[in-house]
């Protein structure tokens, strides 16, 4: 018995922050194999600096943190119709986010780089002609609902982008752009790799979701389709849970 959801993007436009790897490289492969002209940032100079196949994408290097490069990506766009604000890591610069130092650059990482980049694309998302209108999906966390004190600035950062998504949301109502956000749980990803060498605290984590067991970067991009397709329409300002029943506990 099957029962799967295909969904027909030919012709859009879609940029995926942070689509090298993990949730972000899902999210970008869905989309292209959806039949997108999908474009991916990353870190590194160019695309054969990834040990991953990266030619179903157009590549553009960028640091969340630069406001100039942030700017300049955003211009290359007439039009957009789906921009996915996934890019984010914690210990910026492998810094303690307990430290000022390390919470600003958090901050700036994880949510002061979507926002200003969200801002700059504002046009081009208005220049949409998808049904259902442009959509903006914001990658937040678990973090932005429960406490995780190891990483504090991420953790904010994450907060803020959620309360980001309904503001903007509401703002930008009239305007024919949708804005929501997905939260994963502990999905299986190159950044949640480590946990696997401390088994207690993998078995901690897991044991805070009613599904117990990880998810899938593919779990997380069918929920970002979803809210970027006509079935979302009358959907904005909200944030859909793919986290195994992890707000349920």
């Amino acid at each position: 018995m099957t029962n799967s959801i295909a969904f027909d993007f030919t012709d859009t436009v879609v940029l995926v922050t942070g689509g090298t790897s993990g949730i972000g490289h899902a999210i970008a492969t869905a989309f292209a194999g959806a039949g997108a002209a999908v474009t991916i940032t990353g870190t590194r100079s160019s695309a054969t600096d990834y040990d991953t196949d990266l030619s179903a994408f157009t590549y553009a290097q960028l640091e969340m943190r630069d406001g100039d490069a942030v700017d300049a990506l955003a211009a290359r766009f007439s039009t957009l119709d789906v921009l996915v604000n996934n890019a984010g890591a914690n210990f910026p610069d492998g810094l303690d986010e307990w430290s000022p130092e390390g919470f600003s650059a958090s901050l700036a990482m994880n949510v002061e780089g979507a926002q200003r980049l969200t801002m700059a694309a504002r046009r081009a998302l208005a220049a949409s002609t998808m049904v259902g209108g442009a959509s903006v999906v914001n990658i937040v966390s678990m973090t932005a609902f429960r406490s995780t004190a190891i990483v504090p600035g991420y953790s904010a950062s994450k907060a803020a982008l959620l309360a980001l998504t309904r503001n903007l949301a509401v703002h930008w109502a009239d305007r024919g752009v949708r804005v929501n956000a997905v939260a994963p749980g502990l999905i299986d990803t190159p950044m949640t790799a480590p946990m696997a060498a401390f088994p207690e605290l993998l078995d901690a984590e897991l044991s805070k979701a009613a599904m117990d067991r990880m998810g899938t970067p593919a779990e997380i991009a069918a929920a970002v389709l979803f809210l970027s397709s006509a079935s979302s329409a009358y959907t904005t300002g909200s944030v859909l849970a793919v986290d195994g029943g992890y707000l349920a506990l």
